[in-house]
């Protein structure tokens, strides 16, 4: 694949002026301090590093700091420092998703009807240094692995986890009455629990067991059973509702198990705190390809298929890179986070749209002699 970057000038991009920023200028603000007081993110290939976004990170504190914002100033801030510039591939269209975290009853104790669990990582459950040269005994790829005092091993896959490969250790955190509901937790990587001992605490990705990630919707696709142009979660969860019996082997064909942590929910507005290490914004905060973007990069998404999550209007939308996901792969992919809840799932299930990215590089980057008008 051969990327191009294409500069653009604000008063062109579809949907800019019409854009309301204020929740994603927030979203970028807390990358920003995040940045300056605690560490850098990584760099992405693409090339923008902390030393582009210094500035930038300083002048948005400062802007916060004043107070009295409005559109039209977060508008000017941005504009006045930074261009954008067109994701442009040969060969690959760009493509969003949706993404959102659960709500899940739960019970601290198994019973009849709470009988599956979401687990903690194991503590010999360790990455492998470089995936993409693994000790022997670890295939190529595999970013975890168990570490024994002999030597490494794979770690149990789903179907393993699931049929009680890692009972007796104590990993559960809580138990779910629904096999799928914690399904659909790994597949967001995160979930905000109720019921208990607590009455609402949030579970977030800590670890996963290696294998491959393999999208159920598309084996669905593959196999006949749910047209592609009807793919969705809720498409999904019908099929697994009306074939209980076949449920098992096909998550089970997602090799990839997820492990969680605790944490509390600070604030109830936002999202849990993902790759970026700052909670999500609804609707403003954008998991990436983490190899290529840097996190705390702007980028203004237009999907013209795609219904915005507040208006009747094509989505076009200043999105902030803070997440990242297995399936994020190239420098036009994007997962949208939609927010907590049923609504936002339901938000989230639907979108899988064609898409243009601009990234919004700052005007004192290098990206300025690599673009072409």
């Amino acid at each position: 694949m051969t990327l191009s970057l294409r500069r653009w000038e604000f008063s062109r991009l579809p949907g800019w002026a019409e854009d309301s920023p204020a929740a994603a200028f927030e979203a970028f603000c807390r990358s920003a301090r995040r940045a300056l007081d605690v560490a850098p993110c990584k760099t992405g290939s693409l090339g923008l590093s902390h030393r582009d976004f210094d500035p930038v990170f300083k002048a948005a504190l400062a802007l916060k700091d004043e107070g009295g914002l409005d559109d039209a100033k977060i508008r000017s801030f941005f504009e006045d420092r930074f261009f954008p510039l067109e994701l442009c591939t040969d060969d690959i269209p760009g493509l969003v998703t949706g993404y959102y975290e659960p709500e899940i009853e739960v019970r601290d104790e198994p019973d009849a009807i709470y009988r599956h669990p979401f687990l903690r990582k194991p503590q010999d459950l360790v990455k492998v240094p470089d995936p993409s040269n693994p000790p022997p005994e670890i295939p190529e790829g595999h970013a975890f692995m168990i570490e024994r005092e002999d030597g490494v091993e794979t770690c149990p896959d789903r179907e393993a986890i699931e049929t009680g490969a890692f009972n007796e250790m104590g990993l559960e955190i809580a138990w779910a009455a629904s096999k799928v509901d914690v399904f659909f937790a790994h597949v967001q990587g995160c979930a905000r629990l109720h019921g208990g001992s607590r009455p609402v605490r949030r579970i977030t990705y800590d670890g996963k067991s290696g294998h491959p990630f393999t999208g159920i919707g598309r084996l669905l696709v593959d196999a006949g059973e749910i047209p592609a142009d009807e793919i969705s979660m809720a498409s999904i969860r019908a099929w697994l509702a009306r074939h209980p019996g076949r449920a098992d082997e096909l998550m089970w064909r997602n090799r990839s198990f997820i492990f969680f942590r605790e944490a509390d929910v600070d604030d109830a507005r936002l999202g849990p705190v993902a790759a970026a290490k700052v909670p999500l914004e609804p609707g403003r905060s954008m998991a990436v390809d983490r190899h290529v973007h840097t996190f705390g990069t702007p980028f203004f998404v237009s999907a013209p298929d795609l219904e915005d999550f507040d208006r009747p209007k094509p989505f076009a939308r200043l999105m902030i890179a803070q997440d990242t996901g297995t399936a994020i792969v190239g420098p036009v992919r994007g997962d949208l986070f939609a927010g907590s809840g049923p609504s936002a799932g339901d938000t989230a299930g639907a979108i899988n749209n064609r898409a243009d990215f601009f990234i919004l590089a700052p005007k004192t980057s290098d990206l300025a002699g690599r673009t072409a008008s």
